[in-house]
């Protein structure tokens, strides 16, 4: 199993803090950003992780995490000149998960939970992460038929679907760098991650799993706040990096 996170984007929605750094590398209590991610990981026992980071920012990540041989782990870096949808970070990654099961974080999400055995135990196809959150039209939302099995996707649905929100967790087999490569940019120019997760469920190959504690998308000032307090209150005692 392999490792992403990807942190590239501009962090337009958090100007004018992430005008000269990445909204990954800001401060949250005690730790970057980005440490939260890659705690998720390493606790996983995840050895090999790429981090995908916009270009004006790759010489900062560097002096931040070199190598990973501080954490016990390898870094690989890779640029995303243009961010055009989650689901570009497994062509941009291609050589480096050369055939491997692969687990993706996104670089401002932050939980609680820990997913070492829910990472250790995937066996294939595909498994996501959904969250009850006040606000699903924020996010690609996944709803359920009578028995709790995931009936359909859509991203940021306009029309109420339900309130269970996809979370920037994901795990996928090694067929998710083809089907990204085979996939067409949405209305919004993007390669959405809900159309791989779609392409899974249409298989009856993706398993949708429940977040138990907080779960933060740390994207905005006010979750920015919130993620502050709540890594100071639940989270800095947990932390093995």
């Amino acid at each position: 199993m392999r490792g992403i996170i990807l942190s590239g984007g501009s962090g337009t929605r958090l100007r004018p803090l992430t005008k000269i750094t990445s909204k990954q590398l800001l401060p949250v209590y005690h730790r970057p950003m980005i440490y939260y991610p890659l705690n998720t990981l390493i606790k996983a026992g995840i050895k090999e992780i790429l981090i995908i980071v916009a270009p004006e920012s790759a010489g900062d990540y560097l002096n931040l995490l070199g190598s990973g041989k501080e954490f016990g782990v390898k870094f690989t870096y890779e640029i995303q000149d243009k961010p055009e949808g989650l689901a570009q970070a497994f062509i941009i990654g291609e050589n480096f998960i050369d055939k491997e099961d692969v687990v993706m974080i996104l670089g401002d999400n932050i939980f609680e939970d820990d997913f070492s055995e829910e990472i250790k135990s995937f066996k294939g196809g595909a498994k996501i992460f959904a969250k009850k959150v006040p606000d699903p039209e924020r996010f690609g939302v996944v709803k359920f038929d009578s028995n709790l099995k995931a009936e359909k996707i859509i991203e940021k649905p306009v029309e109420y679907l339900s309130n269970f929100a996809v979370t920037g967790l994901y795990i996928y087999d090694k067929r998710v760098v083809e089907i990204a490569k085979t996939m067409k940019p949405s209305e919004r120019g993007e390669l959405e991650i809900t159309s791989v997760n779609n392409i899974y469920l249409e298989k009856g190959e993706l398993e949708v799993a429940m977040v138990n504690g907080e779960w933060l998308d740390a994207g905005t000032f006010d979750s920015l706040l919130k993620a502050q307090n709540f890594a100071k209150e639940k989270l800095a005692a947990k932390m093995i990096i």
